[in-house]
């Protein structure tokens, strides 16, 4: 294929272009801090169902050079196609795949609809490939729809408050300016798809077709993520569809928690921090929270991005002969730097004050922008993106 000057791609929080060796360093730093902050042994096989971005890419990370796992990575990416680049997902994971062998570690990337029975036979042939079972089962899928695995129905995601509408301020992602919005609320019909598709039911299908298959080792764990959030957002993500999907997810890691503990393992929900992800991203109102939020954290020094979130759940929580600590709920929360109350007090001084006037001032907006671009390889510190770049990549 061949080299072509890529450029971002920006439409609100929509980007269509990919740079890979701006994702690749991306990676190449993911997967730094992985070896830094892990003993590099520990965990003898992964799986990781959604590893391309986010925290299922940190997770993939840590598991493979903080704590020595061989791995199977699900993901749903787009390769490159003549001169046009592949998916940020793609890049992210053609490096992990990379290194991987360099350092003599073994992934395996099944890129295919993670919904689908066909995808989970795959993964379980490739991890009896592997010939060693699992001990960390990560589910970290993010997808805005779901293909119902056993017929034709499609449900979709949708981002709405429940029982009443919902008015607050956001940013426009395309203009930078500060405005009201005011979004309808949810129809049953609505609330019922996003379960189906954010909700437990999947992850609840791959761990009884991974037991059933023997490939759960003694002591598995299982971890999934959510997110709470403060009274600023609760009206439109946890009071709303997204989080009655959550819910739902919470009442699954109950369940299977009990059917892992039987085998001395365990499933919990770990809620994690507000980071500028493409999910994240396209919530109303959670840009505007997340760039007065960095503001006060990096002001702190309590800021953290995805990979040292992902880090401090591993040490502290996840990694080999450690016990979770858990809330009431019997959830992880690595969202505890959030939440202090004086944090939480000063984003909603600033949210009172904010407007598009003043945003920069009150707000780390810039820090934003520059962290959604770099979801996708740009605004990377030592890539020059005025050079041509290869954009073919492998996952093999």
């Amino acid at each position: 294929m061949p080299a072509v000057v890529i450029n971002p791609r920006i439409r609100g929080f929509i980007c269509t272009t990919a740079h890979p060796a701006g994702c690749a360093a991306e990676t190449a730093s993911l997967i730094e801090l992985a070896r830094r902050s892990g003993p590099g042994r520990g965990l003898g096989c992964a799986l990781v169902v959604g590893a391309s971005m986010g925290y299922g890419l940190a997770s993939l990370a840590t598991a493979m050079f903080g704590y020595g796992a061989d791995a199977v990575a699900v993901c749903l990416e787009r390769a490159a196609s003549g001169d046009k680049p592949g998916s940020a997902g793609f890049y992210n994971l053609a490096e992990v795949q990379r290194q991987a062998r360099a350092a003599g570690r073994r992934l395996t990337v099944i890129n295919a609809d993670a919904f689908a029975h066909a995808t989970r036979a795959e993964a379980i042939a490739a991890l009896r490939r592997l010939g060693r079972p699992l001990d960390l089962v990560v589910y970290s899928l993010a997808s805005p729809r779901r293909k119902d695995p056993d017929g034709d129905a499609v449900w979709t995601s949708v981002l709405k408050p429940l029982g009443q509408p919902y008015t607050a301020k956001t940013i426009d992602l395309d203009n930078d300016q500060v405005k009201e919005i005011t979004l309808a609320p949810a129809s049953e019909a609505e609330r019922q798809a996003t379960i189906k598709v954010m909700g437990g039911e999947d992850w609840e299908l791959w761990i009884a077709a991974l037991e059933q298959a023997g490939l759960l080792a003694q002591g598995c764990r299982s971890v999934t993520y959510s997110y709470i959030g403060p009274a600023i957002t609760h009206p439109i993500y946890r009071a709303g569809t997204i989080g009655a999907a959550k819910e739902h997810l919470e009442a699954t890691a109950r369940r299977l928690h009990a059917r892992l503990a039987a085998r001395g393992g365990g499933a919990w929900v770990s809620v994690n921090k507000a980071l500028v992800t493409q999910a994240s991203s396209a919530i109303p109102v959670v840009p505007l929270y997340i760039s007065l939020l960095f503001a006060v954290m990096k002001e702190r020094g309590t800021h953290e991005d995805t990979g040292e979130q992902i880090v401090r759940l591993f040490r502290d929580h996840l990694a080999p002969g450690r016990q979770p600590a858990l809330d009431a709920e019997q959830r992880i929360r690595i969202d505890d730097r959030e939440m202090d109350p004086a944090v939480q007090e000063e984003v909603a001084r600033r949210w009172q004050l904010v407007s598009s006037e003043n945003l920069r001032q009150l707000s780390d907006y810039e820090g934003f922008k520059t962290a959604f671009r770099r979801l996708f390889g740009f605004a990377v510190p030592g890539i020059d993106y005025s050079a041509p770049v290869e954009v073919a990549a492998s996952l093999d």
